[in-house]
């Protein structure tokens, strides 16, 4: 394996699959990539929901995904480390899944979703670390689909624990 390199703006350029990995270059910003990937996400589920309500969320949730595993797998490969940082392709498709699910959602609503995604993301409490640490190379591994998968899967934890406790705090505002 290659020493790892930080990506730039030339990185990128360099193949699709790293435009696609590193959310067309919010994950390449200097402080909180993975805060800026989500935002870019966000912002980008707000003006494709305006453009087209009919877009069917589901299937471009499950494509982005798929894709996704491909493009950070082959950046992560390319970037010579299991994990990096300015990946943040799983972050904004899990923050779509997130603000699919949660729609017809007023703008509170969303940061409220938004800002506990970035938490249960951030700080993987429980389940969420599990699933960070289920897929981390070990000596003598190559990066390969395996750490693509992980890089994904913890930030579709982080999007599954946000839903729970957004439908646990909904049931508990109605009941009262």
């Amino acid at each position: 394996m290659d020493a790892a390199i930080r990506p730039n703006a030339g990185f990128m350029r360099r193949h699709p699959a790293h435009w696609v990995a590193l959310g067309f270059g919010s994950g390449l910003s200097p402080m909180a990539p993975g805060t800026v990937g989500s935002l870019w996400g966000w912002v980008a589920f707000l003006v494709l929901d305006r453009l087209w309500p009919e877009l069917p969320w589901g299937w471009l949730v499950a494509a982005a995904l798929l894709g996704g595993l491909w493009a950070c797998t082959l950046t992560a490969q390319h970037l010579g480390t299991a994990d990096p940082g300015a990946i943040v392709w799983d972050e904004i498709a899990a923050i779509w899944l997130v603000m699919w699910l949660w729609t017809p959602a007023g703008f509170w609503a969303q940061l409220l979703a938004f800002g506990l995604f970035r938490y249960f993301d951030a700080a993987k409490p429980g389940p969420v670390g599990w699933a960070d640490r289920l897929f981390k190379l070990q000596p003598g591994q190559q990066i390969g689909w395996r750490q693509g998968l992980g890089i994904l899967l913890d930030d579709l934890v982080a999007a599954a624990c946000t839903l729970l406790t957004l439908a646990l705090g909904l049931a508990l505002w109605t009941r009262w």
